[in-house]
């Protein structure tokens, strides 16, 4: 392996997709879908790791914690979880309000966890 900058060929490109898309995938589900054994997959993963263009991996949460359907005025209540308001604009803009049959949605925000099971 050279020191120098590295071409990106359509096997990286391809395991960058498919890694983008689900960061936990096996290496033999990941050569499979590339077309590649698992070995050279393996290998390809571990030079764009060491080289910097995989810098790491991470776990995105969906921000729906909970959906209870209510004997109330209102059909179901979610427990959802964002890092700020901006992001849950983008939630309910993106997610809650496009599912089918949502009409309105009412908003309450919790200002203090009194008390708090899970996570």
């Amino acid at each position: 392996m050279s020191n120098g900058p590295q071409e990106i060929d359509r096997f990286d490109s391809a395991i960058l997709r498919a890694l983008s898309e689900d960061g936990r995938m096996s290496v033999t589900e990941l050569a499979r879908r590339i077309g590649l054994t698992k070995t050279p997959t393996q290998a390809r993963v571990k030079r764009l790791e060491e080289t910097g263009v995989i810098a790491g991996y991470r776990a995105v949460l969906n921000p729906i914690q909970e959906c209870h359907m209510m004997a109330a005025g209102f059909d179901y209540l979610m427990k959802v979880r964002t890092s700020d308001i901006g992001d849950y604009r983008r939630v309910l803009g993106e997610r809650i309000s496009t599912l089918p049959h949502v009409a309105s949605t009412s908003t309450y925000v919790a200002m203090e966890a009194v008390k708090e099971t899970g996570l």
